[in-house]
């Protein structure tokens, strides 16, 4: 059974950084490519950033390229996206998810991001 739960979420003012971890169960992680999601109020869940299973390739919505950063430790069984130079519409629920097998069947349950202008 994948577990995945998100941390590491709050409010911070604009131009200011957090760090958002996504910590999973199983041995799955390991294989598997990772992504991060966000969900604002009134809008569709929206893709953020995925990395691949070794960590050696990345992809960025043009909306966070530059500024926000996916990596993972798999020792750790850990996935984690920092965020530099937040934006107040960079405020949403951020989840995590897991793609073991080409697409994202794996869900964690979300960690709220508030900037303030």
């Amino acid at each position: 059974q994948v577990q995945l739960v998100e941390s590491g979420g709050g409010l911070v003012q604009a131009g200011g950084s957090l760090r958002l971890s996504c910590a999973a169960s199983g041995r799955t992680f390991r294989s598997s490519v990772m992504g991060w999601f966000r969900q604002a109020p009134g809008k569709e869940r929206e893709f953020v950033a995925r990395i691949s299973w070794s960590g050696g390739s990345t992809y960025y919505a043009d909306s966070v390229k530059g500024r926000f950063t996916i990596s993972r430790d798999n020792a750790k069984n850990t996935l984690y996206l920092q965020m530099n130079s937040l934006k107040p519409e960079d405020t949403a629920v951020y989840y995590c998810a897991m793609a073991p097998r080409g697409t994202y069947d794996y869900w964690g349950q979300g960690t709220q991001v508030t900037v303030s202008s």
